[in-house]
């Protein structure tokens, strides 16, 4: 059983306090925490064992998880890595852009003893209220630069993830930002701006409500997501994000072009196409 220290104690820094406990992994879990109001409903959740300061929390703990914005990870874990420098404590994150927060790191002395993390798992709401058991249950989790940390290490965090019940993969930094610009990011701007167009053409809330189907439903889900998750991440990501953007464009345009001129049989081919993710998703 590890102490752990997690800074940030909403949706997933929660739930991973939540299981990591209850699942026996963590003696202890103190959480870090800069926001009055989820340091108070993370206590009274049960959440964390208690709220302290980053110092006093690192010292006292063996596994030390950033699960803060990812703008956040990235100016805060070099600090971190100052202070476990010299010692057997491990750091990780679960930020979902990978390549930025390595280089900034890339560097440092203490670089071996953190472990770049993704775990795969989340939903559209924010926050310690929104934390759960079993979120990352049959979930992916992605381990970044795997070569770069040390054995044991990179050992704790898959014996972490093992426990959160997470079925575990490897990559390098830019291959994950690639990947989660297209399957992940990409996904929460469609829901944006699919509720920003409804929105803008019916200001009659109900009807929208009287129409809305479950495709409607799971295609805007995300568009509840926090900008102060997705912001960050969206920046961070950037350049793979414009490329989603841009192919993602040039798809509509075909769409849009074979509706104008009535060809059906463009339309058809296109669904069809559209239709083999099915074999992917299998």
């Amino acid at each position: 059983m590890m102490r752990i220290a997690i800074a940030g104690t909403g949706l997933i820094g929660g739930s991973l306090a939540t299981d990591l406990k209850k699942r026996g992994f963590a003696s202890t879990v103190t959480g870090i925490e800069t926001n009055p109001e989820h340091a108070r409903v993370s206590k009274a959740k049960g959440l964390v064992d208690r709220v302290g300061e980053m110092e006093s929390a690192i010292d006292s703990s063996d596994l030390i998880i950033l699960a803060t914005p990812t703008d956040t990870i990235k100016s805060v874990l070099p600090r971190v890595l100052d202070r476990v420098a010299g010692t057997d404590k491990v750091v990780t994150d679960v930020g979902s852009a990978k390549a930025g927060i390595a280089e900034v790191v890339k560097d440092h002395p203490a670089r071996k003893q953190y472990v770049a993390a993704h775990p795969m798992a989340g939903t559209e709401y924010s926050g310690p209220g929104a934390a759960k058991s079993s979120l990352f249950d049959n979930k992916t989790a992605i381990i970044c630069d795997a070569r770069l940390s040390d054995p044991d290490a990179l050992e704790a965090i898959k014996k972490m993830f093992n426990v959160l019940n997470m079925n575990t993969i490897f990559m390098d930094s830019g291959e994950h930002d690639i990947s989660a610009a297209y399957v992940s990011h990409f996904s929460h701007i469609i829901s944006f701006a699919l509720s920003l167009s409804v929105q803008e053409k019916e200001k009659n809330y109900k009807k929208i409500l009287a129409m809305a189907g479950g495709g409607f439903d799971s295609t805007v889900r995300l568009a509840k997501s926090s900008p102060g998750t997705w912001t960050p991440v969206l920046l961070e990501n950037a350049p793979y994000i414009n490329e989603v953007i841009d192919n993602y464009i040039e798809k509509l345009y075909q769409f849009r072009k074979a509706i104008q001129n009535s060809d059906r049989q463009k339309i058809d081919n296109l669904i069809i196409e559209a239709n083999k993710i099915e074999n992917i998703l299998m």
